[in-house]
């Protein structure tokens, strides 16, 4: 699906920035409503991205090298998980015993990501 209009309403609450590979990751519609690219400001590489989101108040991300970095890290991150997600992740529950800096947020049904995004506004409210 197209990620950056499900994230767009996020950013009202303060700048996003993509920091899963740019553009191409966002699909077709680019970095539209209030996202922006990281790899502008930070560059390429593991280190580079590992600097930036020690930096950042809140990773929202989904199951990437991203939310690895950030429990490895100590940052604090909401991880979105699709229903079946992988086994790292667990059944159910909103934390790992591998990362205690993630918060879990699970899809109630495969492929709906809207009703789960809405969820993650909901709470930064």
């Amino acid at each position: 699906p197209e990620l950056a209009p499900l994230f767009a309403p996020l950013s009202k609450r303060g700048p996003l920035w993509s920091v899963q590979g740019g553009r191409a990751r966002l699909g077709s519609g680019g970095l539209a409503g209030g996202l922006r690219d990281a790899t502008e400001t930070c560059g390429n590489g593991l280190l580079a991205l590992a600097a930036t989101i020690a930096n950042l108040d809140l990773l929202i991300t989904v199951d990437t090298l991203a939310a690895h970095l950030a429990g490895a890290l100590g940052t604090s991150a909401w991880l979105l998980l699709q229903e079946k997600a992988d086994w790292r992740w667990q059944a159910a529950g909103d934390a790992t015993p591998w990362y205690p800096s993630l918060r879990l947020f699970r899809q109630e049904r495969q492929g709906e990501w809207g009703p789960l995004v809405e969820r993650v506004r909901e709470e930064l409210a």
